[in-house]
């Protein structure tokens, strides 16, 4: 036999002794399949849509999970912002297509109902783009963790903001589903708590264009602050109109409970300047933020990240820390618990805890919409008022009414 012969022989060999050891490293990896649901389509697709599920991914790729035994599929669905269509998709993902976690789903009336499916199929449901605080209240279950922000945060922030500043009587503009009505509440009952008043408020539909009635209504009420609970493009719209109207240069506050930072820039500096809001994440933080925000705007051209995409990146990292630390995603409400047990820690947030109500504890930022002057560049939309520290940015849990706590 030839040495050319007996040298292809021995390389045949070798490869398939290769292929066979990675065949057996390959089923030795646990499977893990997370599922991003949220607007791709509509009101949120520019704040949540495909950047959460490129943030998603990023997180995988970060997390480099063949070095800790894990193979990770990231799939994703738009809810169309309606309850059957989330519910419908989650099923399907639970029951048939082998997905053990969904992340971020925006629209709270969505939210509440992926929750609540979640704990039936014992998956594990981490919220960022939903702002209901009933997620970590009356609907809170043992395979739910909330991420980014809620509704309680929002008026701890904004609402107690604009009360310092003289703002004591206030009207509501508030989208008519869970999350708008969940935000009214929050904050009415923080302004009632620190002297302020509520004379009125109107309820809209959702999504809207037209805030041109409701924005006339709330004029005449001669409330010193509009609060308008709602978020996305109703929000956007709704400032743009009221900048047409004179509303604020009339002399009355306007109190943006939820906007992100595509929707400022959207609307611009000249529209959006002097607008104080809360949240948990700004893209031009820190050092670790700015990277963050450069590799985003990469594989999202012109884009910089939200808060509730930060929030999918984030959450999604210590997921994978603690299926890596069970060595299974199977048992939902196992890796949620073991999510709460281990001190999250990331790059976008810092270090935090996830409550045994399943809230996740960080601090929260008052920020202003920078005057066009002030800005030196396309995305540089902020300045910071004030750091929210964590213990104080969150509702106390003794005070959230979830029916596992009070067990």
């Amino acid at each position: 036999m030839s040495t050319r012969t007996l040298a292809a022989g021995a390389l045949a060999a070798f490869c398939t002794l290769a292929a066979a050891h990675l065949d057996a490293h390959a089923a030795d990896l646990v499977p893990v399949k997370i599922g991003v649901l949220n607007d791709r389509s509509g009101v949120y697709f520019d704040s949540t849509g495909e950047g959460a599920v490129v943030a998603a991914r990023m997180a995988v790729e970060d997390f480099k999970p063949e070095q800790h035994g894990l193979k990770v599929e990231v799939i994703a669905a738009d809810h169309q912002n309606k309850p059957d269509v989330g519910a419908s998709i989650a099923r399907q993902w639970y029951d048939r297509d082998g997905v053990d976690a969904i992340f971020d789903v925006p629209t709270s009336s969505v939210a509440l109902a992926i929750a609540q499916i979640t704990k039936e199929k014992n998956k594990a449901f981490v919220n960022s783009g939903g702002g209901t605080a009933d997620l970590t209240g009356p609907a809170c279950t043992p395979n739910t963790v909330h991420w980014t922000y809620d509704t309680a945060a929002l008026a701890n922030g904004t609402g107690k903001a604009l009360l310092k500043r003289g703002g004591k009587s206030w009207y509501f503009i508030t989208a008519d589903y869970a999350f708008g009505l969940a935000l009214e509440r929050d904050t009415k009952a923080v302004v009632e708590k620190n002297g302020g008043k509520v004379v009125g408020g109107v309820r809209t539909p959702f999504p809207n264009p037209d805030f041109s009635s409701f924005l006339l209504q709330a004029q005449a009420s001669g409330a010193q602050v509009i609060g308008l609970a709602d978020a996305g493009l109703d929000a956007a719209n709704a400032i743009k109109q009221a900048h047409e109207f004179g509303i604020r240069q009339g002399g009355q506050q306007l109190a943006a409970l939820l906007i992100a930072i595509t929707d400022i820039h959207s609307l611009g500096l000249d529209v959006a300047q002097g607008l104080q809001f809360t949240a948990s994440f700004y893209w031009d933080l820190n050092d670790a933020t700015r990277s963050f925000a450069d590799r985003f705007s990469q594989k999202m051209p012109g884009k910089k990240p939200t808060s509730y995409q930060a929030g999918v990146y984030a959450s999604t990292l210590h997921y994978l820390k603690a299926v890596e630390a069970l060595h299974s995603a199977k048992d939902g409400a196992a890796v949620v618990a073991k999510m709460k047990e281990i001190p999250t820690d990331d790059p976008l947030f810092g270090k935090g805890t996830i409550r045994p109500d399943g809230r996740k504890i960080h601090p929260m930022y008052l920020f202003e919409a920078k005057a066009p002057a002030e800005s030196k560049g396309e995305w540089d939309l902020y300045k910071v008022l004030e750091t929210i520290p964590a213990d104080q940015a969150f509702r106390p849990m003794s005070e959230g009414g979830c029916p596992m706590i009070a067990k």
